[in-house]
């Protein structure tokens, strides 16, 4: 099987947990890691899993705006933000609205994101979004939308990649069980 994993990250949290799952799901998987900017069609064409994440900005997915805001926060003097090198070009939402075919029913896919820790209702979650998308482009939903928490300072939280790997190994075995032959 194979697992596409693309991202979007500003200050490289995002980055950080989709290696974590990749990691995780190579223990089972063929799998391609790519930021958003290089997400092609060719590369979701030959995916038969898809795990899409990004930051939440806003209390949502990203957009235009709220990405040149993040850069603008990492520009200003002093500031202890550092861009992600694959921080430009379009986020995943824009991705996700013009990427076209994902390749229906027969292609499994996951959701996840980051954001800082509290209750979803007043962080927000990105997550959900991304489901939404991918749901509507015809993909079958593997699992529940996950989040991976930041803190206050813009870091990932202690145990966090971690998390991501297991969560990581965890889909991976769901997609392999999905697609296990079965014994007559």
């Amino acid at each position: 099987m194979r697992a596409l994993v693309v991202y979007e990250s500003m200050y490289g949290n995002t980055h950080a947990v989709a290696v974590s799952i990749a990691a995780g799901l190579s223990t089972r998987h063929d799998v391609t890691l790519v930021p958003v900017t290089r997400a092609t069609p060719e590369l979701v064409a030959a995916a038969d899993l898809l795990v899409v994440g990004g930051p939440t900005h806003l209390h949502r997915m990203s957009t235009a705006a709220s990405r040149r805001w993040a850069a603008d926060a990492a520009r200003k003097q002093g500031s202890p933000l550092t861009m992600d090198p694959d921080a430009n070009g379009p986020g995943v939402r824009g991705w996700l609205e013009g990427v076209g075919s994902l390749g229906g029913q027969n292609t499994l896919a996951v959701a996840f994101d980051t954001r800082l820790g509290g209750v979803p209702l007043f962080t927000g979650r990105a997550s959900r979004g991304i489901s939404r998308l991918l749901a509507g482009h015809g993909c079958r939903m593997l699992a529940a939308p996950e989040s991976f928490l930041v803190s206050k300072r813009d870091t990932l939280r202690d145990g966090e990649a971690d998390r991501a790997r297991a969560w990581g190994a965890m889909i991976g075995a769901a997609a392999s069980d999905l697609y296990a032959p079965t014994v007559a």
